[in-house]
């Protein structure tokens, strides 16, 4: 029987109708309204369009946003006057630097200067530490967006057996961090874990995030696991037209469907929740500076 598919866009609309009602009552009962500020060093044509995005949706769920788009070669003290501007100013409650940055910057230099209860990516060194110990961190978008749909669909996932196959900063090791603070068995694998195979065989949550597209075939997968794919790469696809491409996840979507019991697509699963839960991050870093209770099921 073919896999459940896993909607991440209607999921993510449900989440930023969430957070859309508790702006609504913050705005309402405290008068306070959540601001989100992005900045953009460089024009390069992805990150445009993914900031565009953010702040369509952030105005979208009543919040307030800001964007401040930098020349390419600003340099490192002017980008660091910009955050520290943000850090210092009340009516910013979340900062996002959009990655990657030009050359000439130091990229963990700035992640870190970013005031860590407004570090809405999650990557401050602070929040890193603070996640990797159990307690109250910012949570990095990507990770926490997949647990949410992990949490919708099996309602515990409390002791299954998790495999995450990636160990980036950004998705993997947090991914790790967060099964493990639900109570999963979790192992991190990669491209070069020994009989990968049969790690991932034995997993009954996979989560694909090694950046390899179509890695993982549906022979890999445990019958009836579930399968959460980060990956977002691009193939060339000649019976589209001369030039285009097609998105395709880390694993065989194909063959895994026919063994997995629930399964994200690409596009369309995982994706959408990472804005999403960058507006969660935003309302909940935002609720945590006013000392007010923070939004259920929105948080890890």
């Amino acid at each position: 029987m073919p896999a459940t598919l896993i909607d991440g866009k209607a999921f993510a609309a449900r989440v930023r109708s969430q957070v859309a009602d508790h702006v609504t009552r913050l705005k309402s009962e405290h008068g306070i309204t959540p601001g989100l500020a992005v900045v953009l060093v460089g024009e390069d044509p992805a990150s445009q369009v993914y900031v565009r995005s953010k702040g369509k949706q952030t105005v979208e769920v009543g919040m307030k946003s800001v964007e401040h788009k930098l020349d390419v070669d600003t340099s490192e003290a002017d980008l660091l006057a910009v955050i520290d501007q943000l850090n210092n100013d009340p009516e910013i409650h979340g900062i996002l630097v959009q990655l990657p940055l030009p050359e000439h910057l130091d990229e963990d230099l700035v992640i870190n200067s970013i005031a860590p209860e407004k570090d809405v990516d999650g990557f401050h060194i602070s929040n890193v530490g603070l996640l990797g110990t159990g307690q109250k961190s910012m949570v990095p978008c990507t990770p926490l967006g997949c647990l949410m749909m992990l949490r919708d669909h099996h309602g515990s996932i409390l002791g299954m057996d998790a495999v995450v196959v990636g160990r980036s900063n950004i998705v993997g090791k947090p991914m790790a961090q967060l099964l493990l603070g639900d109570s999963c068995t979790v192992t991190i694998a990669h491209s070069r874990t020994k009989d990968l195979p049969d790690v991932v065989r034995r997993a009954d949550i996979v989560v694909a995030a090694v950046g390899r597209p179509e890695m993982i075939p549906g022979d890999w997968i445990k019958p009836g696991a579930t399968v959460i794919d980060v990956g977002i790469n691009r193939l060339d696809a000649p019976e589209r037209g001369e030039g285009k491409t097609r998105l395709v996840g880390d694993v065989q979507f194909e063959s895994c469907a026919e063994v997995a019991g629930a399964i994200t697509p690409v596009p369309g699963g995982v994706g959408p929740m990472t804005i999403a839960c960058l507006l969660a991050n935003t309302v909940t870093a935002c609720c945590r500076a006013n000392g007010l209770a923070e939004p259920e099921g929105l948080t890890a």
